[in-house]
């Protein structure tokens, strides 16, 4: 099976200046991603970087064995999907390698934490379960006790009639953004990572810590440092 990985990494960010390139521990974000998929035992797999920035093409090329392509401009703004930008890479690298691709994973590089071993585990679970499902997703583990706001602007307990001590809870599952797998097919047909049916695989909280704010970087920071 041909599986392509793309690492979506535009220029702009609205919380975090330059955030997929912005320093961790003295590295640029990026290149925590990459660096955990050279470590991975990877079978069939290709990795493409999609950018519109020189300077997040400069370290994506600082790696071995990793293409990069230019993302378009209406695929550079705050509000174009990943799906676009997965079928624009997958167009592009089919015509460079003129292979076919299966399925394709996406590993935004604002999950600094993965590591590779849980990489392997993730595409080796999805190709077992391939014919079930479209797309595989990671989801941490999350025992909060919810409130919503109702129609009255009242706040109401999501789940009423759960237990009040988080140990008696039944876990919910919380979409991660730290792997998608999703079978090529299906995206192009769906236009969605999920496809039509996914299946879920559990990761630990600390592989799921994404970076949005500059309180996750110093998080992160802190467990890399620990």
């Amino acid at each position: 099976m041909n599986k392509l990985i793309v690492i979506p990494a535009r220029g702009g960010s609205k919380g975090i200046p330059k955030k997929n390139i912005y320093p961790l521990n003295g590295k640029p974000l990026l290149s925590y991603t990459l660096e955990m998929i050279t470590k991975a035992c990877l079978k069939d797999v290709d990795v493409v970087v999609s950018t519109d920035a020189e300077d997040i093409r400069r370290v994506a090329l600082n790696n071995k064995n990793v293409f990069v392509i230019d993302r378009p401009t209406a695929l550079a703004s705050d509000k174009a999907s990943t799906e676009d930008t997965l079928i624009h890479a997958i167009d592009i690298m089919q015509k460079k390698t003129g292979k076919k691709y299966e399925a394709v994973i996406t590993l935004q590089p604002t999950s600094p934490l993965r590591k590779a071993e849980t990489l392997e585990a993730f595409i080796n679970e999805y190709e077992k379960v391939a014919l079930k499902y479209d797309a595989l997703v990671s989801f941490s583990e999350d025992r909060t006790d919810f409130w919503v706001l109702d129609a009255g602007g009242e706040f109401e307990r999501l789940y009423p009639d759960a237990p009040r001590r988080r140990q008696e809870r039944k876990p919910l599952y919380r979409e991660n953004s730290a792997y998608y797998i999703t079978n090529v097919n299906a995206l192009f047909e769906t236009h969605s990572v999920l496809g039509k049916k996914a299946g879920g695989f559990i990761i630990s909280e600390t592989e799921g810590i994404d970076i949005n704010e500059f309180i996750d970087l110093k998080v992160a920071e802190a467990i890399l440092n620990d």
